[in-house]
């Protein structure tokens, strides 16, 4: 590594505050003399970047970048801290708001790429996205230019998309696929309703976090269903080969809502079988077997599949738009079956399927036409125990059935900390108060009349 290479791109990148960099140095000098009694070697520049990464001044990626000159790192109010990958329409950086400190991802057209279509697509991008709120979406937010670079800002989701899940552990389980894919079938729905078509569907594009928590990305891609004569991609087959639907490569210009679903089925093949329903050969092959040919049984690929579960893929993957799974809500609420619990998914936007056993019944509070005494369900505090879950309003979950508490009990017992009035106690409390009134009404004795009306009082009563 050259002698003066790193430290003057670290000075000239500005990513380190004066103070801090100061404190560095120091570090620097002091590392540098203890290494000197040890008669060991070690370059100044390597000495310093070991210092920077464990004070967390900068980080791996901006080192790489340093150490071969490189010092612009920012975009606008966006520090870039990371490469993330190639996205469909340019590079897409992990990058850090100076500001706020809120991570984000950041996506650049490239400067060769930059031109009137290009351009124009790059903006549609970020309209659309700007158009989704979802929480099974990558939302956008923000936008903006530096200098000749545009770029649009996304939330930073960590984690890997579904590609490099499945490649780093292998063809993934009913439960774990139907989770994913349930939560993009979500997502999905949401931009469908909003009037779009992603036309890009791939587990490329699905999004997993470590607690499988599922986005769809990508999402500017979409075209307007209601109206694609504005569309720059409208016409054009769009989309990656191995998850294309008949109809993006048959009618572009009529693609719909029901062709994403083909593309999610083919994203759910893959995700519980490691392969494309067509994978091998070139392009024109792919796209000739999307439109002839059937794939093989994913049971070839992953035996622990059920029949019902390879039925909804196939239902997902019907050539004909028309006999295919309509809505990716009927997508959601078949493969709910299979969601493990442990999966946290939006509850706004998750709706319980029909697929599903119902939930346990609930009781019905007690009709206001019945008398007093049966509204009233009588408990009794010796009648409670460890061993059941109660409600004090709807009773006991016991071995399937509803019992209410203690209702073989005599009388409901006063709430805590409640005195109990007795006949004695309401004579007193009688007499007191006439004794009171008297007090008031006859001054100027208060004592006296207190006195005279409470005897009073217990000779009337």
């Amino acid at each position: 590594m050259d002698e003066s290479i790193f430290k003057n791109a670290v000075i000239a990148s500005g990513l380190i505050p004066k103070d801090r960099w100061d404190y560095c140095l120091r570090l620097l000098r002091h590392r540098q003399q203890s290494m000197a009694s040890k008669q060991a070697s070690v370059s100044e520049d390597q000495l310093l970047r070991d210092i920077l990464l464990e004070q967390g001044a900068i980080t791996e990626y901006q080192a790489i970048q340093l150490a071969d000159g490189k010092t612009k790192f920012r975009l606008g109010p966006y520090v870039i801290t990371d490469f993330i990958g190639q996205g469909g329409m340019g590079q897409v950086f992990k990058a850090v708001h100076q500001v706020m400190g809120r991570e984000c991802a950041v996506k650049v057209l490239p400067l060769h790429r930059v031109n009137p279509e290009t351009l124009s697509g790059f903006i549609r991008e970020i309209r659309m996205q700007a158009k989704l709120d979802c929480p099974y979406l990558v939302r956008a937010h923000d936008a903006g230019q530096d200098g000749s670079v545009h770029y649009l800002v996304t939330e930073y989701v960590p984690g890997m998309d579904l590609r490099k899940l499945v490649k780093s552990q292998g063809p993934l389980s009913e439960d774990h696929a139907a989770g994913i894919i349930m939560q993009a079938a979500l997502g999905l729905s949401y931009a469908h309703k909003q009037g779009m078509v992603h036309r890009d569907v791939k587990p490329g594009n699905i999004l997993v976090t470590p607690d499988s928590i599922a986005k769809v990305s990508d999402v500017g891609l979409a075209g307007f269903a209601a109206d694609l004569t504005d569309d720059p991609l409208a016409g054009k087959i769009v989309g990656t080969p191995d998850y294309l639907s008949p109809e993006q490569i048959q009618t572009p210009l009529s693609v719909d809502s029901v062709s994403d679903i083909y593309s999610l089925g083919c994203t759910l093949y893959y995700a519980v079988t490691g392969k494309a329903p067509f994978p091998g050969g070139d392009t024109a092959s792919k796209i000739r077997r999307h439109l002839e040919a059937t794939p093989l049984h994913p049971r070839n690929f992953n035996p622990n599949l059920s029949e019902e579960f390879v039925e909804i893929i196939a239902e997902m993957m019907e050539k004909d738009s028309k006999k295919r799974v309509q809505t990716c809500d009927e997508i959601a609420a078949r493969l709910e079956v299979w969601v493990a619990n442990s999966i946290p998914l939006a509850p706004s936007m998750a709706t319980r399927g029909p697929w599903l056993a119902p939930p346990p019944p609930v009781v019905d509070p007690p009709s206001m036409e019945a008398p007093i005494e049966d509204r009233l369900a009588p408990t009794s505090i010796s009648s409670l125990d460890t061993g059941a879950i109660r409600s004090p309003a709807v009773g006991t979950w016991e071995g399937g059935s509803l019992t209410n508490v203690g209702e073989s009990q005599g009388g409901m017992p006063p709430p805590p900390n409640t005195e109990l009035i007795t006949p004695e106690k309401s004579r007193i409390s009688r007499g007191m108060l006439i004794a009171l009134t008297i007090a008031i009404v006859l001054p100027p004795s208060l004592l006296i009349g207190a006195i005279l009306g409470y005897l009073i009082g217990l000779g009337r009563e």
